[in-house]
């Protein structure tokens, strides 16, 4: 009798080749540039960068998600000649650039001004006072001309229902009753056009790769009207659409679920997320981790962004209550490169939101070279695109086989309980004396594996 419990999934099915993304947050484009060797030979395919466009001038995070002007890179990051520097490191190494795309507003200016000309009067009589310096740092057009003017932008009126999709994609951000928020852009000839040049032009510096900020703001016209195959020729898209999990929320149904239905694109795989954190945050079962794609609570692989936090997280108050743990956010990581065939997003940042880790150290600053991790992240590469078996399942354990019966690859071992357990390996048509530990346990392995409390464990064969 097999000890398999579920069919296998054709290995030819599953995407070719595994894609690991480091989230450089809010890192400047010089850090980026300086760490290329180091994050190729780590093993990151790829590395996603904070938006580079015109920004305030102000150190805080969220700065850089308030666009000023698409045509000049120059916020605290860097400018346009760091961006190009940082795409031939990154190229020089064979890694891959992704750019963080903010599409849907504009920055909140109402301080200072209540028009809503793009970039403002200051900046395009700054341009053309210093039009060698900002000429050279031209991704394209008119630099005496606005980008935008008060035609291209939505009525202003905040959002209230957050259900409801048109007034989510029409409305505007905003902080309290008396902040006029975030000017959102309507998809006007005028926007599709400079988004579409941009795009180009970053495209034409070597990026390849575009994450949708805020995706759900967006209507699907103006996605459609966009992201057009010619413009999405050759690159990787893929959005970030919060939810609050998968089939059975409302949120899932209301802007997830279209957004993979209407367009061929990639997307944070927020259901698959929710079920982690269900399971590893707040004690759920193990067992629930089974037939999730049947149960419409994760993405199909090939088009998923996977994750154990993303930059909202731990920086926005209102999602810092999915925030796990160091051990927990350890053992979702096990999961993620070992059960799944996503490509996985691993977070970084300068410190951002001052969280320290176990032993007192800005926690995500230095994690993405954490050795555990970094063991984590090669057999991911070894078993990607490979079948999943689940060999065992309870409560606190999750046991899963990658490969076949007749060849297996490697085995994934969790225990997120309190307590020890023993996994007896099978005895079958292949056994303990094929594998070796990669990760975690006895160096000398028996056909009892040992799993110690709050642990993950990855055998090779």
């Amino acid at each position: 009798m097999s000890v398999f419990t579920n069919q296998p999934v054709s290995a030819q099915a599953a995407a070719s080749s595994a894609d690991v993304i480091l989230h450089a947050f809010d890192w400047s484009y010089q850090k980026v540039a300086n760490e290329a060797e180091r994050i190729a030979q780590l093993g990151y395919d790829s590395v996603l960068v904070s938006p580079a466009m015109t920004s305030p001038a102000h150190s805080e995070w969220w700065n850089r998600y308030q666009p000023q002007d698409y045509r000049v890179i120059n916020n605290p990051l860097g400018n346009t000649h760091d961006f190009i520097a940082m795409q031939q490191a990154l190229a020089a190494q064979g890694i891959r650039l992704y750019l963080d795309v903010v599409f849907n507003h504009m920055a909140n200016e109402s301080h200072v001004r209540t028009d809503l000309t793009y970039p403002n009067a200051e900046t395009l009589a700054q341009y053309q006072a210093q039009a060698e310096h900002f000429n050279s740092l031209k991704l394209f057009g008119d630099l005496s001309q606005p980008l935008f003017t008060e035609q291209d932008f939505e009525p202003a009126f905040p959002i209230t229902n957050w259900l409801d999709a048109s007034e989510v994609q029409k409305g505007r951000l905003s902080s309290s009753e008396t902040d006029p928020g975030l000017p959102t852009l309507a998809p006007t000839n005028n926007v599709v056009a400079q988004q579409q040049s941009y795009i180009q032009a970053m495209k034409t510096l070597g990026v390849t790769g575009f994450r949708i900020d805020a995706a759900k703001h967006l209507s699907p016209d103006h996605i459609a009207k966009v992201w057009t195959d010619d413009i999405c020729q050759g690159v990787k898209i893929f959005s970030e659409i919060i939810t609050d999990g998968g089939e059975g929320k409302t949120e899932y149904e209301v802007f997830l679920k279209p957004f993979i239905q209407t367009t061929c694109f990639d997307a944070y795989d927020f259901p698959l997320f929710h079920k982690l954190l269900n399971v590893f945050k707040y004690d759920g079962s193990m067992t629930s981790l089974q037939d999730l794609k049947e149960q419409g609570q994760c993405l199909e692989a090939k088009r998923a962004i996977t994750f154990a936090v993303t930059h909202d997280i731990p920086n926005n108050d209102v999602f810092r209550n999915q925030m796990l743990s160091p051990q927990q956010e350890q053992l979702v990581y096990c999961y993620l490169l070992g059960c799944s065939d996503g490509a996985p997003l691993i977070y970084t940042d300068q410190n951002t939101s001052n969280d320290l880790d176990a032993l007192g150290y800005p926690r995500w600053e230095q994690s993405w070279h954490d050795n555990t991790l970094l063991k984590m992240i090669q057999f991911h590469k070894k078993v990607h695109g490979q079948p999943v078996h689940i060999l065992k399942a309870t409560d606190d354990v999750l046991v899963v086989l990658r490969g076949t019966e007749e060849k297996p690859v490697g085995i994934v071992a969790i225990n997120k309980g309190n307590e020890e357990h023993q996994i007896n390996l099978p005895n079958g048509a292949f056994s303990a004396n094929q594998f070796n530990m990669w990760l975690g346990g006895d160096d000398l392995l028996q056909h009892t594996l040992t799993l110690p409390a709050q642990s993950g464990v990855m055998l090779l064969a």
